[in-house]
C-alpha cells in the first residue's frame, strides 16, 4: 500500500490529548483519535494556507448559502456519489463540533422537554439533554449473546412519550459499533414521525464502515424523513482531523435550519480556519488514502478479535460493523470493581470506562484500534499478563 500505517509518529509533547493524559508508561487506548497521519493532500493544503501568514475571521459564521460555495459543491457531491442522497448546497450549515451541534438540536428543538438517547452511547449524547436543560430519555438497547446489539422496538416507541421532542441517532453507533440496515432506519423514521420528534442523526462514523456493511444516511431515505431530520458529519474521525473543529450540519429544511441557527445565541464561533482548508483538501483529494485506512483498520478488528477469542476467552467482543471503537465485556473477566481502574493500574492501558456510556456500560471498556498493529499487539498481550497474574 502506498501509506504506511504501521508507523506513526510520536505523539507526546505535542499538545496531545491522547498521549499525555496518563502516565509515559501508559498506553492510550481511549479518546477517538487515530495515530496515523492524515492525508498528504491535507498536510500540504494547511502548509500552503499556514505560509500566507494572515490568519483572520474566515466565512461562514452566518450559514449564508453564497459562501464557501466551493466546499458546499465538494460536500453535495460527495453525498450524492456516495449515498446517493441529492442535497442542495444551502442546506449545509457549518459549526465547529458535532458535540456542539447536538447540543444546539437540544436548544433548538428539545429544551425544555424531552430527548430521547438508546444506551449504552457516547457519553456527550447521553448529557447533551440535562446539559441544555431538557429531560434526558433513555431507551436501552439489547444485547444478544453474540455481544451484538438490535433494538427492542416496543422499548423504543414506548420510550417516546408525549413531551418527546427530539432523538438523538447515533449511526454508526459509537460505542456498541453497530451500522443500522435500512429496516431498522426505517422503522427508527417511521415512529419518530408518528409523533413528530425531530431526528438528530450523529453520522460522525459514516466513513468508517467495514466490509458487508453500508452506511445510509437516515435523511436519504425519503423527502418527509428527511423534512425532520439534523444529520451531523464531519471530516474529523474519517481523516483524523479532530483537532481542526470543523463539522458539517445537514438541515433539509428550511424552518429547522432557522431553528438551529437561533439556537447559537452568540455563543458558537467561526469555524476553524484551517479546519475549511483541511475539509477541502480531504474531501476532495483523501480517498485513496481512507480506502487503504480501512484495509488497514478492518485487519486491525480481525487481529483484535481473534486475539480475544483465543487468548481473552474471559473477554466478550462483539462484531464491529463500523468506527475504529470495540466495546469489550468484561463482566466475566472475574475483575473486581471498575475494569477501566483494573487495566490502568494492572496492565498500563488506558480505556474508556464502560459505566460513562450509561446504563449497561458497567463492566466493559471502549477500546480504540485506530493505531499500529504493534501497539495494538501490545496492549493486548498486557491485558492478558494482567488478567494471569
Amino acid at each position: 500500500m502506498k501509506y504506511d500505517f504501521d508507523h506513526t509518529p510520536e505523539r507526546r509533547n505535542s499538545e496531545c490529548f491522547k498521549w499525555q493524559t496518563y502516565k509515559s508508561e501508559v498506553i492510550p487506548m481511549f479518546i477517538a483519535d487515530v495515530d496515523f497521519p492524515s492525508p498528504q493532500p491535507v498536510i500540504d493544503a494547511l502548509v500552503e494556507r499556514a505560509r500566507h501568514g494572515v490568519y483572520g475571521y474566515p466565512r461562514g459564521l452566518y450559514g449564508r448559502p453564497d459562501e464557501l460555495t466551493e466546499l458546499r459543491q465538494v460536500v453535495v457531491e460527495r453525498l450524492a456519489q456516495r449515498y446517493d442522497w441529492q442535497v442542495e448546497p444551502d442546506a449545509l450549515f457549518f459549526i465547529p463540533g458535532v458535540v456542539t451541534a447536538v447540543n444546539l438540536a437540544c436548544l433548538a428543538f428539545a429544551s425544555p422537554d424531552g430527548v430521547l438517547v438508546q444506551i449504552p452511547v457516547y457519553p456527550p449524547i447521553l448529557t447533551a439533554g440535562r446539559t441544555t436543560g431538557a429531560v434526558s430519555q433513555e431507551m436501552e438497547l439489547t444485547r444478544l449473546p453474540d455481544g451484538s446489539y438490535i433494538v427492542d422496538w416496543d422499548k423504543f416507541e414506548s420510550a417516546v412519550s408525549s413531551n418527546t421532542r427530539l432523538f438523538v441517532l447515533c449511526n454508526p453507533h459509537n460505542p456498541v459499533g453497530r451500522v443500522f440496515r435500512r429496516d431498522e432506519l426505517e422503522r427508527f423514521a417511521e415512529i419518530c414521525l408518528r409523533y413528530q420528534v425531530v431526528i438528530c442523526a450523529d453520522e460522525i462514523h459514516s466513513d468508517l464502515v467495514y466490509s458487508g456493511h453500508h452506511h445510509i444516511p437516515i435523511a436519504a431515505l425519503d423527502p418527509e424523513i428527511a423534512a425532520q431530520t439534523v444529520t451531523l458529519i464531519a471530516p474529523s474521525k474519517t481523516f483524523n482531523l479532530a483537532g481542526l473543529q470543523f463539522s458539517i450540519a445537514i438541515i433539509q429544511n428550511a424552518e429547522l435550519r432557522k431553528q438551529f441557527l437561533a439556537a447559537r445565541k452568540g455563543i458558537v464561533p467561526w469555524v476553524n480556519l484551517m479546519g475549511l482548508v483541511a475539509a477541502q483538501a480531504a474531501y476532495c483529494s483523501g480517498q485513496e488514502w481512507l480506502d487503504q485506512l480501512l484495509i488497514y483498520l478492518e485487519g486491525n478488528r480481525d487481529f483484535l478479535q481473534k486475539f480475544i477469542l483465543q487468548e481473552l476467552p474471559s473477554i466478550r467482543i462483539g462484531p464491529v460493523e463500523g468506527t475504529y471503537l470495540a466495546w469489550l465485556d468484561c463482566r466475566e473477566a472475574g475483575i473486581e470493581g471498575s475494569p477501566y481502574q483494573f487495566f490502568l493500574d494492572q496492565a498500563r492501558v488506558a480505556f474508556n470506562d464502560g459505566a460513562t456510556f450509561g446504563n449497561g456500560g458497567e463492566g466493559f471498556i471502549r477500546l480504540n484500534f485506530g493505531c499500529s498493529r504493534g501497539l495494538l499487539e501490545e496492549t493486548l498481550e498486557r491485558m492478558k499478563q494482567a488478567l494471569i497474574k
